[in-house]
């Protein structure tokens, strides 16, 4: 019997040092982009998705995020006090009554693997997303980047890896892969490496922050030495797996904003601040009044 993707795994335990000092007290996954933390786009893209257990994979400082999807008791109170029923609604639809939070400690940073590692006991033996909240993505129609991976999950039934171009300059910020095409969004991945400088870089097809995995990925991770800046590599447990199973890429459809840069984080700011319904029409008349140096 197939088995659906109804859990996803967030590995927020990193210290967010491009962010300082803005995250020295606060997660980088709580920055806002216009109304709403990074995280909580991430976890409405896995709810969409057909997620209903989501599973943090926490540090130390970490507790504003689980207080921000706990029930807040008052100011529910206060917002009923005041008739704030609008407001009142939307704090509420923040936690949907079907999805569960879980949330482990990682003990020590000891990379992207290592993180994945620690949901091994909640996960089981299912397949499950793995999103990081850096990589904030948009779709202007149709499905979500979960929902399609999901979509391309239940017709192939193997682990699949959200990719797109990057700059060919740029490929030692991600894992790339080298792909067979089966069709034009959809690849079997051949070779994946961990960060390669230009001249390494077999394309330049870049792993973002979206994965689907096989729980078979666990005994990978498990076997898996320290890679790339002294961590055990997600890419490098991926490159074991393919020697077991195969594994796809999946180019979605969607605009990725890497709200783990500075610069990335302040174009989402801006081309969701033009999205929203309340304030596009007064932003974008800000904009177009503004005057540059």
């Amino acid at each position: 019997m197939n088995k659906k993707v109804t859990k996803a795994v967030f590995p927020v335990a990193g210290l967010g040092t491009r962010f300082l000092p803005a995250t020295k007290a606060s997660p980088k996954e709580m920055l806002p982009v216009v109304d709403k933390p990074l995280i909580q786009y991430c976890v409405e893209e896995a709810v969409a998705a057909g997620v209903d257990t989501i599973i943090f994979i926490t540090g130390r400082s970490k507790n504003v995020i689980m207080d921000h999807f706990d029930k807040a008791y008052e100011l529910e109170n206060e917002l009923i006090i005041r008739g704030k029923t609008g407001t009142l609604k939307m704090v509420r639809d923040m936690m949907p009554s079907h999805v569960s939070f879980v949330f482990i400690r990682q003990p020590e940073a000891l990379g992207l693997g290592h993180a994945v590692l620690c949901a091994k006991s909640v996960v089981g033996d299912e397949p499950f997303a793995v999103i990081l909240a850096d990589d904030l993505i948009t779709h202007s129609s149709g499905n979500g980047c979960m929902a399609q991976m999901v979509e391309q999950y239940n017709k192939n039934q193997c682990s699949i890896l959200g990719v797109e171009q990057v700059n060919p300059q740029e490929t030692d910020k991600y894992g790339i892969v080298k792909t067979k095409a089966l069709s034009p969004a959809l690849g079997q991945v051949e070779t994946i490496i961990e960060k390669p400088s230009p001249e390494r870089a077999p394309s330049n097809l870049g792993v973002v922050g979206r994965y689907i995995l096989t729980p078979a990925i666990f005994d990978k991770i498990e076997q898996t030495k320290r890679g790339a800046g002294g961590e055990i590599q997600l890419t490098d447990a991926i490159a074991g797996l393919m020697s077991d199973e195969q594994v796809l890429a999946y180019e979605f459809e969607g605009k990725r904003y890497d709200c783990g840069s500075k610069l990335g984080y302040l174009q989402a700011t801006v081309e969701l601040g033009l999205m929203h319904k309340e304030l596009k029409d007064d932003f974008r008349d800000y904009l177009k009044n503004l005057v540059l140096d």
